[in-house]
């Protein structure tokens, strides 16, 4: 699904190391740090890093993008909790 959204195949194998990684642009790796920071217990999302992010997103932007994260960790924490796995449809 990544490869469909622009995701190319060196960011997928270099996710974990992203802050490190120059398959990332300034701009993603400041998103994934918010990634990151909003799906830690508890949320503390430090003023620094908002204010960065609106040098690149209006307040709209940032909306969805936050919406975005929290769905997909709220997501994930479900099906965890059930133990739903990979259906294995990216094999």
């Amino acid at each position: 699904m990544g490869r469909g959204h622009g995701i190319t195949e060196q960011q997928l194998q270099e996710l974990p190391r992203y802050a490190q990684s120059p398959a990332f642009s300034s701009q993603e790796r400041l998103v994934l740090d918010y990634a990151v920071e909003l799906t830690r217990t508890p949320v503390e999302v430090s003023d620094d890093l908002f204010k960065q992010l609106r040098e690149h997103f209006d307040e709209s932007e940032l909306l969805e993008l936050t919406a975005v994260i929290a769905w997909e960790n709220y997501r994930a924490r479900f099906n965890h909790a059930l133990g739903i796995e990979s259906g294995g449809f990216s094999e």
